[in-house]
């Protein structure tokens, strides 16, 4: 299990082990890809996330000024897109990255706190440039897989019912299917007030390791700072894992 050391002013202090109890490891199979570098581990929270307020400077830190780690870097965007169409996926206009759908709103003054998980979730994304998936995993059922869609895999991925067609696109699947990416994440399996623990995916591109290395230890740290612990993910030994 690890637990993060990095500071970035009010947002990250330093974590003492102390503060951590063991969390099941989760089990994940992850296809060969070249291009694919990723962090995966799960998350334990104290309270509901119903009940756990963001903190301001968790907050604070969804702007695009605040004091990060890490830095916008166009190469991160085009690694990524590449990354997406190693399968064949175009991740072009509605089917952008997500970390790129941050940068709009960030830069639009409309990203606002969802719930403190993914909140987390989003200040690491926007800044490292690397999309990052959260699943709830009490809505989720195992095994799971990391792989890319088959033709004709879709699902819905908001509450009205809207579907993204996948194929061809890097994805978490879990029994039912697929449930997450680097584009938008399943309806069925997304945070709610009542979740406990989620299973968190940073997708990182081949070249950019220990950036991933530095985004997955911020982003610990920030989950941290909620009183939540973080449990390594057991991967397959065909994947490959930062």
């Amino acid at each position: 299990m690890k637990t993060a050391r990095m500071r970035c002013g009010e947002i990250a202090p330093a974590l003492r082990a102390s503060q951590f109890h063991t969390v099941h490891p989760i089990q994940i199979n992850i296809d060969p890809h070249p291009l694919l570098r990723i962090a995966v581990f799960s998350t334990s929270f104290p309270v509901p996330l119903g009940e756990l307020s963001t903190p301001p400077a968790l907050s604070d830190a969804l702007r695009l000024d605040a004091p990060a780690p890490l830095q916008r870097d166009e190469a991160v965007r085009g690694a990524v897109r590449d990354l997406l169409r190693h399968g064949g996926y175009k991740p072009t206009g509605r089917g952008k990255p997500a970390s790129e759908y941050l940068v709009r709103a960030a830069t639009e003054g409309a990203l606002g706190s969802i719930n403190a998980a993914v909140d987390a979730c989003n200040v690491v994304s926007l800044h490292s440039g690397f999309p990052i998936s959260v699943v709830d995993l009490d809505r989720a059922t195992a095994p799971f897989r990391i792989g890319i869609a088959d033709e004709g895999t879709s699902y819905v991925f908001n509450a009205s019912g809207q579907e993204i067609d996948v194929t061809g696109l890097l994805c978490l699947f879990d029994a039912d299917g697929a449930c997450a990416n680097a584009v938008r994440d399943s309806q069925r399996t997304k945070t709610r007030a009542e979740t406990r623990s989620t299973l968190g995916v940073v997708w990182g591109c081949a070249g950019f390791e220990q950036r991933l290395a530095i985004a997955e230890r911020w982003y610990r740290a920030l989950l941290g700072t909620l009183g939540a612990t973080t449990t390594d993910a057991v991967v397959s030994p065909t994947g490959v894992v930062a």
